[in-house]
């Protein structure tokens, strides 16, 4: 503890343009960090570690040497724990991280093409949804799908609203499971999603809601979801699931994100550097 504080004011007494970019760099992995567990179990675990982080040196100063040493064997067992047990939260943080500094080209970049495809999957929508026949629509964007891809049936065909529409008539071997579109091809239909552990979605939402919302935490995909019970359109992005979409609003929102992205992922890697590396000098 000793070598510890000792180092702390080291580092301040020889604090440089390179420190305040390292303390810069630091807060804001810990702010992007809490921002991916917050309101999920992993938040209450981590409050409790915190706490244990700022009564080590509490413990240390008071000469509690028995408190001292349980709480840092405690720390150590914890942290081992966490990785164990949040596994899947760290697996999400990663593929966050993956997605947001290498960005992928799955995303429909020309935008006629962007019209006629969300054209049709808005048409079908809007049908399914005044037939309130289920249906689980998957726009695949930076994040590659193959896993879930190869759970289902490949189709490889143009995005038609027909050809949506006939794949989600009930009974039939592929309504029950998600259909993939990458760029402007149904790829694969019948595949199986993951499921979500968060507890805050409404229990009156099925597994549908709950497989699109499983999706969304895992990858930047744009998922529709069509209510077989009310003909209700959700829509779940990053994790969040809302309602009520009419066509023109659904149209408007696929269209935003998507030319969004598009535009976002013209920038060159070199061109993304050079930002980042501006915006830490405007911040100094």
């Amino acid at each position: 503890m000793e070598d510890f504080i000792s180092l702390i004011m080291k580092s301040i007494s020889n604090m440089s343009l390179w420190s305040v970019v390292d303390i810069l760099v630091v807060s804001f992995i810990f702010y992007k960090g809490y921002m991916l567990i917050k309101e999920t179990r992993a938040e209450q675990l981590l409050k409790g570690i915190l706490l244990i982080i700022v009564l080590i040196p509490i413990s240390y100063l008071l000469k509690l040497d028995m408190l001292n040493f349980i709480l840092n064997k405690t720390l150590t067992i914890g942290v081992l724990s966490v990785i164990i047990i949040f596994q899947p939260e760290i697996r999400r943080g990663l593929e966050h991280l993956g997605r947001s500094a290498f960005e992928d080209v799955h995303n429909m970049n020309d935008k006629e093409t962007r019209n006629i495809v969300i054209n049709e999957v808005v048409n079908a929508v809007q049908n399914l949804s005044e037939s309130k026949t289920g249906a689980l629509i998957v726009m695949e964007q930076s994040t590659g799908l193959g896993e879930v891809v190869s759970s289902g049936t490949i189709l490889d065909a143009n995005v038609t609203s027909n050809l949506l529409e006939n794949i989600f008539v009930v009974n039939t071997p592929l309504h029950d499971g998600a259909t993939i579109i990458r760029n402007n091809k149904i790829l694969a239909s019948g595949c199986v999603l993951p499921l979500t552990n968060n507890n805050t979605i409404s229990k009156k939402l099925g597994t549908r809601h709950r497989a699109g919302m499983g999706l969304s935490e895992v990858s930047d995909a744009l998922i529709i979801i069509v209510s077989e019970e009310t003909g209700v359109v959700s829509l779940a992005i990053n994790g969040k699931l809302s309602r009520k979409y009419d066509k023109e609003r659904l149209r408007n929102i696929l269209l935003n994100i998507i030319e969004n992205r598009s535009n976002k992922n013209m920038k060159t890697a070199g061109e993304r550097v050079k930002s980042w590396v501006k915006g830490i000098k405007i911040n100094h």
